[in-house]
């Protein structure tokens, strides 16, 4: 008999961003409306930094991982060169195979340290899946996955303005067929840009050097994502983010940062069945209300999402989130870190603190992080990352090249 089986409830449940709370059963179906979206995992914190300040990092200083964060950072990164490693067992308290990679730098260019470009490479594990027949038996294992390479290039505008723009290439291979049947299916393929900017001041408080950054981005603008040979379009998860961090001296070599992201998903909600009258005229509405935004380009689909929620301003409001987080650093070499993510409870619910801290040496620096989800039950509580960063400047002292 043909078949063809389909990983996608697996990967919504496994890219879950949602926190399985007694808070979250409490939400009646006609208030909670997450927004939808396809390759969610591209919205996942790759690095220990930012996810132990509670996942944030659009205005922080530039490392590394500033790709997912904010590229155009790179333009003010103080190593010539710099790379970074990170790895994320996801969903531990579930399951222990599905897991993120993640690896990312920079280059310099140039003696005017003006410009850098970038790349990272992100991989998505959602583990081993058997499937079986109708008695039972196991007919086959696969290993869906994500991934997404991107290149981008940041430059200086001024002495304290920078913008970047990324190119990415993304697939999902969610799916699988039985090749016995002749019933082939293929990954899902999309291309996607970024484009960021980055303002960075040293203001003089008092008789101190303090350090002032504004950062906005806005992520995943491309086409959309199409599972299923094409019958089941979805947007991919773009992104604004906005922030801020102020830096400033303790005592010698003693700095605290503190900082604050605002997310907004630019995709429109999907239209639900409820929230249309049970007549024939009431239905054909939810008909017409779908098909136009299965058809809705991904562009027409970003200024949508400003006023398209069925509850309003009010529920518009609801789709912000925000991160507000700390880091203490002694002269650069050793850092504490902590914050806090919040979701508001009709839009997924997803409420945690993070923790951190971080080591540096002249070429290595290792940061890990601990997720502590507000509720005992959420599949994200107690997460754990780990980030192992590695500078040319470094290397070059280490080998008496200047």
């Amino acid at each position: 008999m043909k078949k063809q089986i389909k990983a996608l409830a697996l990967s919504a449940f496994a890219l879950l961003f949602i926190s399985i709370s007694a808070k979250a059963q409490e939400i009646g179906k006609n208030e909670f409306n997450p927004i939808q979206t396809g390759v969610t995992s591209l919205g996942i914190t790759p690095d220990a930094r930012g996810a132990s300040m509670g996942d944030l990092g659009v205005a922080t200083d530039p490392d590394a991982n500033s790709q997912f964060w904010n590229p155009s950072k790179y333009a003010f990164a103080y190593s010539k060169a710099s790379a970074s490693l990170s790895y994320t067992p996801w969903l531990r308290k579930l399951v222990n195979d599905i897991f993120l990679a993640n690896l990312a730098g920079y280059w310099k260019l140039g003696s005017d340290d003006n410009q850098a470009v970038s790349a990272s490479i992100r991989y998505f594990s959602l583990g081993e899946v058997n499937t079986s027949d109708g008695e039972g038996y196991t007919t086959q294992s696969l290993n869906p996955y994500e991934m997404a390479v991107d290149l981008g290039y940041s430059r200086k505008l001024s002495d304290s303005y920078s913008m970047g723009i990324v190119f990415r290439y993304i697939y999902s291979d969610l799916g699988f067929s039985d090749s016995y049947a002749g019933d082939q299916t293929s990954g899902a393929s999309a291309f996607a840009a970024d484009i960021s900017g980055y303002y960075t001041s040293y203001p003089i408080i008092g008789r101190n050097e303090c350090q002032w950054s504004l950062g906005w981005n806005i992520s995943n603008i491309g086409s959309k994502v199409s599972y299923n040979n094409g019958e089941d379009p979805a947007f991919l998860p773009t992104n604004l983010r906005i922030g801020t961090a102020f830096t400033f001296p303790l005592a010698d070599y003693h700095n605290l940062t503190l900082a604050i992201d605002l997310n907004k998903l630019l995709v429109p909600t999907r239209p639900r069945e409820m929230d249309f009258d049970d007549t024939p005229e009431g239905q054909q509405a939810y008909l017409d209300a779908l098909e136009e935004w299965e058809n809705m380009s991904p562009i027409s689909g970003i200024f949508k999402s400003f006023n398209d929620a069925p509850g309003g301003m009010k529920e518009e409001l609801r789709e912000i989130t925000y991160s507000i987080g700390a880091e203490y650093s002694y002269n650069q070499q050793f850092f504490l870190r902590a914050g806090y993510f919040h979701e508001n409870e009709f839009k997924g619910n997803r409420q945690y603190f993070g923790l951190g801290a971080g080591f540096a040496l002249n070429v290595l620096r290792l940061d890990a992080s601990y997720m502590v989800a507000t509720a005992q039950t959420s599949p994200l509580d107690q997460t754990l990352r780990f980030t192992l960063s590695f500078d040319m400047d470094g290397l070059k002292e280490i080998f008496g090249k200047k």
